[in-house]
């Protein structure tokens, strides 16, 4: 398990997404489950720096697990910034034309669609974001 902490600020996506693919490239992880998620960290490190400690900073932790049973990889994001659940809200209707959906919740669904498993849960203080991807 490797783990970087870092400001939450916008950024840092790059340097955090560079992180997380440095673990990745070192077990062969195909390229497209790499682009799935470098996706979902621009979303969820994104939606960290943008709405955790407004309108402070504050730190943020990236952690990357390899199971190897299936194979996969676990990338887990804790904030001590506002407690918020990103996967209490109601999925976007996809199927409108962009001018009719609601604003925000995009980014989220694309990051439930593409992940495996994605769990949230806050606890001692801190939001705990999980994300799972199958290699």
């Amino acid at each position: 398990m490797k783990e970087l902490t870092i400001d939450a600020t916008v950024d840092n996506i790059q340097i955090v997404t560079e992180f997380v693919d440095k673990q990745l490239e070192g077990f062969g992880c195909p390229m497209k489950a790499q682009s799935q998620i470098d996706i979902a960290i621009d979303e969820l490190f994104g939606n960290i720096a943008h709405y955790a400690y407004k309108p402070e900073v504050g730190p943020a932790t990236v952690r990357v697990e390899v199971i190897e049973s299936p194979l996969s990889v676990v990338i887990t994001f804790i904030d001590h910034g506002v407690p918020y659940d990103p996967l209490a809200n109601e999925d976007s209707d996809v199927s409108l034309p962009a001018e009719q959906r609601k604003i925000g919740g995009l980014g989220i669904y694309i990051v439930k669609k593409s992940m495996d498993e994605i769990t949230y849960e806050y606890k001692n203080g801190k939001n705990i974001l999980k994300i799972k991807k199958n290699i």
